[in-house]
């Protein structure tokens, strides 16, 4: 399946490089025989120890850790040394470690980013190499890369541009591409696309690590993302490219500018759209009802909204609805107040979601006017959704759906106790980040988490396998129906509208194969359909175990 041509060959790394190498690095698991063929001895103590046992140790190691952040510092030093490790103790325990090396804890490291910063991982291209962007890839020494994780920083969660800071999100995806669907980390390149930063008090830090200055026109920035896109093509032939955290009118314009030219996609839009649809896919079955029928407002219309509103449009015709029809079921609103037809600030993508109706700022007005029973929060504003909403939302629904999909954790619209206990314990509520369980009249509710690590990863194992032309909303869609198809009747009767984190591995594996059938159903995929899915997909799976160092396995990442 990997296409080894003009990797670089480490086969021959000796003594402290090797033990600098973390894709081959395997420190006190390096047996005697290895350490004298390859320059070890003397290097390493004396005892010859196994995976398990590291992992022993790396866990004991972590147990000293005072914070989430210091356990952060700690598995990205890990990761840095020790690839093989590093996935071991993530993959053990899904639910304890994801929100350590990714949300919410990714964003505390990225906002001191330029403070614990230690080596250089994945790649920088500035905006400065403008001209000369295709020689600058060929700087990265690995030549068969599969996928690109490249942000702006321009939006980086709930904290806005925070510019080459947000270095911590590209690798922290890419980590999780192989920790929650198996991806194999070799082929995988972070990438952050300096183009500037508008926050002045980072261009102030003297440890800030980017460009100190504004970004560029959207022209400058087109005319340079499309020489990095067509250098990428040309760098690395059939490389998928993932875009993560650019600025929300970039992003839009700059994934209609090349879904249908590149092999690519845009996390915030497709994935969030992907893991809010499975929620409401698995809501629907609770509560009964058709995706179409549904009337639903957004409270926040920008990349993340007119992402999800596009997809829950596409989902809505695949089930009888026209596009136009569709779109009159979603209704937005945001900082100005709803999306209708008065207001003069619409960008184009937002157009299509404003409706007839008289202008007003007031969000419980809306909801009380509109009838929705769908509530979606992406607006990155906390406690918007307030008791006098979501009290609105319970009178107009028997089992009202409320998204607050906002993080980190205090940007959340609401809480899930806030969300139960106003509803009275009616709510079908999911949030951004993980919120603890909740009891209301005597019972337990275990709140979900529309997080995006449930989707991308599993649509990025299904392109790894398949290496498709393009990536389409539908493999998004199936995405979703995948996901909402394993959370068990005993999970939902918690509150549950995705599944357990400790299962996440499996989950997504299993929709990764589902992705998978509606490539090669869509005739997308440029590889030959296997007789036996399941059987091809599981050869494919990385797992953390040691291998031979040899030129069977020299195509690694760092």
């Amino acid at each position: 399946m990997k296409d080894t041509t003009n990797t670089t060959d480490t086969s021959t790394l000796q003594g402290l490089p090797l033990l600098d190498h973390p894709g081959l690095n395997k420190d006190t698991a390096f047996t005697q025989e290895e350490r004298a063929k390859h320059g070890l001895i003397g290097l390493l103590p004396d005892a010859v120890e196994d995976l398990d046992r590291q992992f022993q140790r790396a866990m004991r190691q972590l147990a000293q850790k005072p914070s989430p952040i210091e356990e952060y510092i700690f598995l990205n030093g890990l990761y840095e040394y020790n690839e093989t490790l590093f996935f071991k103790v993530v993959m053990s325990d899904p639910k304890r470690f994801l929100p350590i090396v990714y949300d919410p804890t990714v964003a505390e490291a990225c906002t001191k980013f330029g403070h614990i910063y230690r080596r250089a991982q994945g790649m920088y291209l500035s905006i400065k190499h403008k001209g000369k962007v295709k020689e600058v890839l060929k700087n990265w020494p690995i030549k068969d890369v599969r996928f690109i994780c490249a942000s702006s920083g321009g939006r980086i969660l709930g904290l806005g541009d925070i510019g080459t800071n947000g270095m911590g999100i590209p690798i922290g995806k890419l980590q999780l591409y192989t920790a929650c669907a198996g991806v194999p980390p070799d082929g995988l390149l972070p990438l952050l696309i300096d183009i500037g930063t508008t926050n002045q008090p980072l261009r102030d830090d003297p440890l800030y690590l980017g460009l100190r200055q504004p970004p560029p026109s959207s022209d400058e920035l087109d005319n340079f993302v499309d020489e990095f896109m067509d250098a990428v093509q040309e760098v690395f032939p059939g490389c998928c490219v993932h875009f993560e955290d650019w600025k929300g009118t970039d992003a839009l314009r700059l994934l209609a500018r090349y879904t249908t030219k590149y092999l690519c996609y845009n996390d915030d839009i497709q994935g969030t759209a992907s893991v809010v649809i499975a929620g409401l896919v698995t809501a629907l079955q609770i509560k009964g009802g058709k995706l179409k029928d549904q009337k639903i407002l957004f409270f926040g219309a920008g990349s993340a909204g007119i992402g999800i509103g596009n997809m829950i449009v596409t989902a809505m015709t695949l089930e009888g609805l026209s596009k136009e029809d569709a779109q009159k079921q979603v209704s937005m609103f945001d900082v100005d107040g709803l999306l209708e037809p008065s207001r003069k600030d619409l960008n184009e993508w937002q157009k299509p979601y404003a409706h007839p109706h008289a202008p007003t700022k007031d969000l419980h007005e809306a909801v009380a006017s509109l009838k929705p029973n769908i509530l979606i929060g992406v607006s990155t504003v906390g406690g918007t959704f307030t008791q006098a909403v979501v009290e609105e939302m319970s009178k107009n629904n028997e089992r009202p759906i409320i998204f607050a999909l906002s993080n980190p954790t205090e940007k959340a619209e609401c809480t899930a106790q806030q969300a139960y206990e106003w509803s009275d314990g009616k709510a079908l509520f999911a949030a951004g980040v993980q919120f603890p369980e909740v009891n209301v009249h005597g019972k337990n509710f275990e709140p979900g988490q529309a997080n995006n690590f449930y989707v991308f990863p599993a649509v990025a194992m299904a392109v790894y396998l398949t290496r498709p032309k393009r990536i389409t909303d539908e493999m998004f869609i199936a995405a979703a129906h995948a996901l909402a198809e394993q959370v068990s009747s005993v999970e939902r009767e918690k509150g549950l509208l995705f599944p357990p984190q400790r299962d996440v591995f499996t989950v997504e594996v299993a929709t990764a194969m589902k992705v998978a059938r509606i490539i090669f159903e869509q005739k997308l995929a440029t590889v030959e359909e296997p007789a036996d899915l399941v059987a091809w997909t599981e050869a494919q799976v990385y797992k953390p175990a040691y291998k031979p160092i040899g030129h069977e396995a020299l195509n690694q990442t760092r």
